[in-house]
């Protein structure tokens, strides 16, 4: 489990491999990442759009942007949470994802929120210590 809290935003993200979709032969590994947004704070926001890096392990990153996650732009009031479940393909056996959520107070602030780094980790990677 990795966390990150900013701004009265708690961001919890539990990844896990698939073994059953990956395809570690043809290069092909897949991770579902569950990610539950908490709002700790005191006043109502509106996750408005994404930003991801993802790295894989011979240091190749992408990036991705967009409007809200999995479809929705959810809207939490105080003490409200909002979980939901997506997924990354990598053609390596491990990588890094890390990005931030941008937010939208009822007052029309936009802010940022980071969403903490988290380790893709398959069964056939192979770990070092640096």
């Amino acid at each position: 489990m990795y966390e990150r809290i900013t701004r009265n935003i708690r961001v919890v993200v539990q990844p896990r491999y698939l073994q059953s979709q990956s395809r570690p032969d043809d290069d092909h590994f897949v991770w579902a990442y569950t990610i539950t947004i908490a709002n700790q704070g005191l006043e109502i926001v509106t996750l408005r759009s994404r930003h991801w890096q993802i790295t894989d392990d011979r240091g190749r990153r992408e990036e991705v942007k967009g409007e809200g996650v999995v479809g929705e732009q959810p809207t939490l009031a105080p003490g409200e949470s909002f979980e939901y479940t997506s997924g990354v393909p990598l053609a390596t056996p491990s990588g890094i994802m890390l990005g931030t959520y941008q937010m939208e107070t009822s007052g029309g602030e936009l802010f940022d929120v980071d969403i903490p780094a988290f380790s893709l980790d398959s069964p056939q990677s192979h770990r070092q210590i640096n």
